[in-house]
């Protein structure tokens, strides 16, 4: 997911990909210890995806309260 989509969503849905996102990243260290994991470049893609939420959020933030 690009920063583009991500800015289109609202805080909430913001919070519940990051969550989401969390929770795969976290069955996907599981899978890559027990040697299960296929897709290794997903690990990376949701990593950088979780930071781009991020940042989102703390942008909005901070213009928030810059207002």
């Amino acid at each position: 997911m690009n920063a583009e989509q991500l800015r289109a969503k609202t805080a909430d849905e913001l919070k519940d990909e990051l969550m989401s996102l969390r929770k795969e990243a976290f069955n996907l260290r599981f899978q890559r210890a027990n040697g299960q994991l296929e897709n290794t470049a997903r690990v990376r893609d949701v990593r950088r995806t979780i930071a781009r939420i991020k940042t989102i959020m703390r942008q909005r933030k901070a213009a928030g309260a810059a207002k």
